[in-house]
């Protein structure tokens, strides 16, 4: 690439940020703000922690590295380590600046990470992935700002921190020129990887390689999620990638993906701040997640599009799970444009039904309380008033083995919502003699060939609806009777009343007929019912296993009819 052509593309990266010209350079010189101060703050407490999982025997090979929680030494903890020891070093406001001693540790963490570092320039991830381009991108994308931050900081004193860090990330670019990936996300990790490494050093490689992932298109549907649908660790992610492939390579379209997917997700927030995780199709799949990983990207939008609706997001954060962002600390000491104060804020929405048909999910929220309702997935409902959470919803019969309940899909009708799901379970005839095998193998003689008899039917339908300051389910199971049913309330935690414990010695209980139950955790109470016990057979064959948590059965037999309502 001749120097006119990276000239132009520097220029225009430098554009593309936040802020630019004399306001942008006015406020790259002004103190850090208050938010950012408690950042460092916590990066130092944390700090503080990784000590006791450093390898301090100058005799073991891993001498510098960091354990995980089972012992062993590995370069994602290492390399979180380094991370936060380097934020330390580079800020005044911290109580490590400049520490010699947490510098000398730093380079020693370095020459471990080089010790175990590939000949192909990879890493590996020791629970899953060996040799691994993604992983590698991961880590420099973690550590590229890092030389930024040495170099501004006091390029001398840091020599020999900077030649460490440079010697593993252009070792690092090598694998990431030609190495291939796993997942969506990571084709934007390795880009944004590259993107970081090109403004460091303007090797036309790196540019090159991530306009090969690029081309690819970025994978958003049209309620503006990813593919991946990981609410809590691939979408936040994905959207800070992105503004560093749009910030380095010079990509300003790519703002738009985050734009769409930060405004769908303020309708994916719970009362209590978390986010909506059952949709994922990733590990994060209906955990508990909060809002952290989102704020440099609502922080960015918000500075760059002055939207006041994400920088209301971002103070929100700030009030919930200020703490948790220190994780990202270094992205906001590269970035000075992001120390400016925040547009005016405006509302965030708090009283909506959003239908989000590709992630197949329904969103009810009302101030303080908020409803998802889920298609192919066996919880089909969660409900969360303030702190008191049913995390899950499930019903199933004991029908021929297969009666655990989900959904296609979630149908409109009126101001009601349908779910519904039919089942059979046929029994079969003898096969016909040309069908017979002379060694009687039976797997050899599928079912398939053979004609069914006594045709057994059960057919599911929910139908859900809004009622008062809640809801109001209304349940169908029939067609074959006299089948037990079970309906499972799973609860997070809480202290429960009008409910019956069934002695199990964990926290199992029934809902007495008629009866209303209530779960309260701290000012919040949740109620539900009236309540139906006709057995006591709440793990029932073919059912998924009970949950580990605080859970109340409804029990019967089909044809099983009933109302619920939670409040």
């Amino acid at each position: 690439m001749n120097r006119r052509t990276f000239v132009k593309l520097s220029t225009a990266a430098l554009c593309a940020c936040p802020a630019v010209g004399a306001v942008a350079l006015q406020h790259a010189i002004s103190p850090k703000p208050e938010w950012l101060q408690k950042l460092i703050q916590v990066n130092d407490q944390r700090l503080k922690a990784l000590q006791a999982y450093r390898v301090a025997d100058e005799k073991s090979p891993a001498f510098g590295g960091f354990l995980d929680g089972t012992d062993i030494p590995n370069p994602h903890s290492t390399v979180g380590f380094i991370r936060t020891a380097i934020c330390a070093l580079v800020s005044e406001e911290s109580e490590f600046y400049k520490s010699k001693q947490i510098k000398t540790e730093t380079e020693q963490a370095l020459t471990y990470l080089l010790k175990i570092q590939h000949a192909d320039g990879t890493l590996d991830l020791l629970s899953t992935n060996f040799h691994s381009t993604p992983d590698t991108g991961f880590i420099v994308k973690w550590t590229a700002p890092l030389h930024t931050l040495l170099r501004q900081a006091d390029a001398v004193f840091f020599e020999p921190t900077l030649g460490l860090l440079q010697t593993f990330l252009k070792r690092a670019g090598e694998s990431l020129i030609v190495g291939g990936i796993h997942t969506p996300n990571h084709r934007w990790v390795v880009s944004a990887a590259l993107g970081a490494l090109y403004q460091l050093w303007p090797d036309v490689r790196y540019a090159q390689r991530a306009e090969q992932w690029l081309a690819e298109h970025i994978d958003m549907d049209e309620d503006g999620q990813y593919n991946e649908r990981s609410t809590y660790i691939y979408s936040p992610l994905t959207n800070r990638v992105l503004i560093t492939i749009a910030r380095t390579l010079n990509k300003p379209e790519l703002y738009e993906y985050v734009r769409k997917n930060l405004a769908m997700t303020l309708y994916y927030i719970h009362p209590n701040g978390e986010v909506v995780t059952e949709a994922s199709g990733r590990q994060d799949k209906a955990a508990v997640g909060n809002m952290d990983g989102y704020y440099y990207a609502y922080r960015y939008m918000a500075l760059r599009d002055s939207d006041g609706t994400f920088a209301a997001m971002c103070r929100e954060i700030e009030q919930t799970v200020l703490d948790k962002v220190a994780g990202h600390l270094s992205y906001f000491l590269e970035d000075q444009t992001l120390w400016r104060e925040l547009p005016a804020a405006k509302k965030l929405p708090v009283n909506y039904v959003r239908t989000f048909p590709r992630s197949g999910l329904v969103r009810i929220r009302r101030n303080e309380w908020d409803a998802t309702l889920i298609s192919n997935n066996p919880v089909w409902l969660t409900f969360h008033k303030g702190n008191a959470i049913l995390q899950g919803m499930r019903v199933a019969a004991s029908f021929f083995g297969k009666g655990q309940f989900e959904t296609e899909t979630i149908t409109q009708q009126g101001t009601d919502w349908l779910m519904t799901r039919r089942l059979e379970g046929p029994y079969y005839q003898p096969l016909s003699k040309e069908k017979i095998r002379d060694d009687g193998d039976w797997e050899k003689m599928p079912r398939s060939g053979r004609k069914q008899s006594e045709v057994q039917v059960m057919t599911t339908t929910i139908v859900i609806r809004e009622r008062g300051n809640g809801l109001e389910i209304d349940l169908k199971l029939e067609g074959t009777d006299g089948v037990p049913v079970a309906l499972e309330l799973i609860f997070r935690e809480g202290t429960f009343k009008g409910v019956q414990s069934l002695g199990t010695g964990k926290e199992v209980f029934l809902l007495p007929d008629n009866s209303t139950g209530t779960c309260t955790v701290g000012s919040h109470t949740l109620t539900f019912g009236p309540g139906r016990a006709a057995h006591k057979a709440v793990q029932l064959r073919g059912a998924l296993p009970a949950m580990n948590a605080p859970t109340v059965y409804l029990t019967g037999f089909t044809p099983f009819i009933h109302t619920l309502r939670i409040s």
